[in-house]
């Protein structure tokens, strides 16, 4: 999908204040409040260095950039924090898609908000656990785990019924498994999530509705994985059904899958983190990677809960066009895939 011609880079990953620098402003990205405006003669945005330089009117250089320790606003000799707390960003030197990741790493970062890990900072209001536990996958293997421990310990209830209001079994796996990285079973939440199972089970499996339809093996193959990563007893079993959503579980009980159509084009283009799932789980060389200068990688449209109207923050086009960008999940599948490819 091509994206609308607007330039913009975010800054504020991690627990950072959110900020919008576009067309000479840096702004604050929730209340519109400008912290600095300059006549911009040229500027250069340079996502995988986290910077936009910027040369004034009157021949004065500016630079806004962030890296672990903080956002900073450099004008001349003079430079000031911004905002400031620590994330930990890896260079990953010697990778061969190394500037890719390094902006696919922060777009994961900057859906970061004091809400939790959301699909997308603006359109998102709350975390949803599908997305969260992508997102976690990646924070786990970058060291920024703690960005998102409050959150997770807080958690009280096994499904996050930001779809439609459903409860979607998926989410009981979801939630056990991000437990796992900050708690141990003693968690308040396990209990919990264990009699819910039950309300789902079939047979030996567990079934119910996620995205608008039945996904029994996506379904217990979370809710399997979610037990196992908790230590706790397992008696399920993954049924041998054709499930289209049963290949975007990669990394785990890839033995239990029953080939069946893949994603159709207008999925895989509306939800491209479903495409780059099933890259993960095939094993598939997608057909081109995305140019790194180029900002945001990720989006996500069409989609049936999101807030569109928040994206006239930045440009209007993204609301007519019902995109969403940048996207935790669509990075974190991504960066997942690219992390492991070498």
């Amino acid at each position: 999908m091509d994206l609308p011609e607007c330039r913009f880079f975010l800054f504020g990953m991690g627990g950072r204040r959110k900020l919008l620098y576009q067309g000479g402003a840096l702004t604050d990205a929730f209340s519109g409040e400008c912290l600095g405006q300059w006549d911009a003669l040229r500027e250069r945005i340079v996502p995988p260095e986290y910077k936009v330089e910027i040369e004034t009117a009157g021949g004065r250089e500016v630079r806004i950039c962030e890296d672990a320790e903080g956002v900073w606003l450099q004008q001349g000799r003079r430079r000031e924090p911004v905002s400031r707390s620590p994330v930990a960003l890896p260079d990953f030197a010697g990778h061969r898609h190394q500037p890719l990741l390094r902006v696919l790493h922060q777009e994961i970062l900057i859906n970061i908000v004091p809400a939790g890990p959301v699909p997308n900072l603006l359109a998102y209001p709350r975390p949803w656990y599908r997305d969260a536990a992508m997102m976690c996958m990646a924070l786990e293997r970058t060291g920024n785990l703690h960005l998102v421990s409050d959150w997770i310990a807080g958690l009280r209830e096994p499904f996050d019924r930001n779809n439609a209001g459903n409860c979607e079994p998926d989410n009981l796996g979801q939630a056990l498994y991000m437990i796992s990285l900050v708690s141990d079973a003693g968690h308040p939440l396990v209990e919990t999530v264990q009699q819910a199972a039950e309300q789902f089970r079939q047979d030996r499996h567990v079934v119910g509705i996620t995205d608008g339809a039945e996904h029994p093996v996506y379904q217990t193959k979370w809710l399997k994985f979610g037990l196992r990563s908790l230590g706790l007893d397992d008696p399920y079993e993954i049924p041998s059904v054709f499930d289209s959503y049963s290949a975007l579980f990669w990394w785990d009980f890839k033995d239990a899958h029953v080939p069946g159509p893949r994603f159709d084009e207008r999925a895989r283009t509306l939800y491209p983190y479903l495409a780059w799932a099933e890259h993960h789980f095939h094993g598939d060389v997608p057909a081109g990677l995305p140019d790194a200068s180029r900002y945001p990688l990720t989006w996500e449209a069409h989609s049936s809960e999101a807030d569109f109207p928040a994206m006239s923050v930045v440009s209007g086009e993204y609301v007519q066009r019902r995109i969403a960008a940048p996207h935790a999940w669509h990075a974190a599948e991504m960066f997942l895939y690219l992390l492991e490819s070498g």
